[in-house]
């Protein structure tokens, strides 16, 4: 070996050393950085009230207010984004929206009904707007006069809906906003003095109203988090952290989505270690993951919108609206990820929730009232995905649900199972005494043969396994 070579090959081991030692603090800082205010448990909640909203399913969203006054609109013009930010349009007088909760007296209004169309849509739990961004409250807070009771309604909505809720054995969350464009303390930054002293009494506003809240409601199971996205609360680690404890103490068991508070770096959702805050990703918000490696090995919801993009009340629906099959490839696709599913419904001034979502509501109903066992209680199956849909498993009983959307042609269902486990006696869901074929065509690989037929609906095929260790 010439000296000159001798050399290169010297200086690219050194530097190719230095090169992985360079990396290796990048590595050790991200997952080794104290915090105060950072994650306080590393991996999944194991006590009951989280396996219970592990094993929910499907949910319900409810976004009401008075933003469903003007439904999206405003002296005829369409406000082009969501409808419950449409005072956050310059189409929108500020003082006119801020005088609409005089206008807000929903005779329709029955929390009975709401809550009888969950259940038999199948929702195990809610989560119900207290306050959106414009700060109108639907109980009747004692830190606020922009609240129902000074409506010409006057009845505490929140109230209503977590009786008839409970009364149907659905769980009920509440939403909360911490944007607040109503209160006077609020600031998106703090760039000032008075702009911190003016926060101080916002945040002390805000634990009020938190507090109230659960004091109030106090058979909820937990809260949902809105608007945490401003600098100013960003700042707010010390304040959030201790604010989530003490709401924590109230009810025993409360969940809090991964949102809900920063860490000092101000980074939400995973702190600056890259470890969830809170007790699951709420990241999935009109979008699903793709595979079970994006959500992280933890536990996770998925919350989604008819429309694109309304949640609270339209009154012009506008571009694609998913259909019932839609929503209900979704539901599958969450539960063998391991997650939730919730369905948004968006009711008008009067009360009314739409006809379309009604529709909608029956529809995905009539398939759970036969389908469920292939839901609740399911979680994912590592088997290798095929085109036809998504496996579930029952987390309790171990059984292997197939939920078909996409029949081939020739009707035969490729399975392909973990090694060694084998294939016996298939049936659909809801004909359990018509045995299906599952050809076996090599080893752990199955043909599970359908007769020619009109599916409209998702159909549920149940698996019988066979270990052959």
């Amino acid at each position: 070996m010439n000296k000159t070579l001798s050399v290169l090959i010297i200086c690219y081991l050194f530097l190719g050393i230095n090169n992985v030692d360079a990396q290796k603090p990048k590595e050790i800082k991200r997952s080794s950085i104290t915090l105060k205010h950072g994650a306080h448990r590393l991996g999944k909640r194991t006590d009951q009230m989280m396996e219970t909203w592990r094993n929910y399913g499907l949910g319900q969203f409810i976004h009401w207010g008075i933003y469903a006054i003007p439904g999206g609109q405003w002296n005829k013009r369409v406000y082009p984004g969501a409808a419950e930010w449409i005072r956050s349009w310059e189409g929108m007088p500020k003082n006119d929206y801020d005088a609409l909760y005089k206008q807000f007296n929903p005779k329709n209004f029955n929390p009975n009904a709401w809550a009888k169309q969950a259940k038999d849509m199948g929702a195990n739990y809610a989560i119900i707007t207290t306050k959106h961004h414009d700060g109108f409250c639907l109980w009747p807070s004692k830190f606020s006069d922009y609240t129902i009771a000074n409506t010409p309604y006057e009845k505490d909505i929140i109230g209503q809906l977590v009786e008839a809720y409970d009364k149907q054995g659905i769980d009920v969350y509440l939403y909360f906003s911490i944007i607040d464009w109503n209160n006077p303390g609020y600031r998106s930054s703090i760039k000032t003095d008075e702009d911190r002293k003016a926060y101080e009494t916002f945040k002390t506003f805000t634990e009020n109203q938190l507090v109230e809240l659960l004091t109030d409601y106090p058979t909820i199971k937990g809260l949902w988090f809105d608007g945490t996205w401003d600098e100013a609360w960003k700042e707010q680690a010390e304040f959030a952290d201790s604010l989530g404890t003490k709401l924590r103490t109230m009810i025993p068991g409360l969940v809090i989505g991964g949102r809900f508070r920063p860490d000092e770096y101000g980074s939400r959702g995973f702190d600056s270690n890259g470890d969830l805050i809170g007790d699951y990703e709420q990241g999935w918000e009109r979008k699903m993951p793709n595979s079970i490696e994006d959500v992280h090995g933890n536990d996770w919801e998925c919350v989604m919108t008819i429309p694109e993009n309304q949640w609270g009340y339209q009154s012009k629906w506008e571009g694609h609206i998913k259909t019932s099959n839609e929503l209900l490839e979704m539901l599958a696709k969450a539960i063998a990820l391991d997650g939730n599913f919730v369905l948004n419904f968006g009711p008008d001034g009067q009360g009314n929730i739409r006809a379309e979502e009604t529709k909608i509501a029956k529809e995905i109903g009539d398939w759970m009232a036969v389908n469920k066992n292939a839901i609740y209680n399911c979680g994912n199956v590592d088997w290798e995905k095929q085109d036809w849909g998504y496996y579930t498993k029952n987390r309790e009983t171990g059984r292997i649900y197939m939920i078909v959307f996409n029949i081939p042609i020739s009707n035969d269902l490729r399975v392909k199972t973990s090694q060694n486990i084998g294939l016996s006696n298939p049936y659909l869901l809801e004909k359990p005494k018509k045995k299906l074929i599952a050809k076996k065509i090599k080893n752990n690989e199955f043909l599970i043969q359908l007769e020619p037929s009109d599916f409209s609906k998702p159909l549920v095929i149940v698996l019988e396994t066979i270990d052959n260790n």
